[in-house]
């Protein structure tokens, strides 16, 4: 969810929408919905814990979190 009035969160949803459709939706020729849906989840695991984002210094999303189960000691 975006906050209303506030196009910076905008942006960057809208920014993550060109990418899940270059990266997942039409990287590829799917046979059928099905196996588009299929491909998602690892997808969203690949974008999330291991492609690079150049606004957190080249580290993925997941390097962001702090609430993680096994990351406390």
């Amino acid at each position: 969810r975006t906050r209303p009035y506030r196009p910076q969160t905008n942006g960057k949803i809208e920014r993550f929408h060109r990418t899940l459709a270059d990266g997942w939706a039409y990287a590829r020729f799917y046979d059928s919905t099905q196996q588009r849906n299929l491909a998602l989840p690892p997808w969203l695991h690949f974008y999330n814990h291991h492609r690079v984002h150049s606004a957190l210094g080249g580290r993925p999303p997941v390097t962001r979190l702090t609430n993680l189960p096994g990351h406390h000691s």
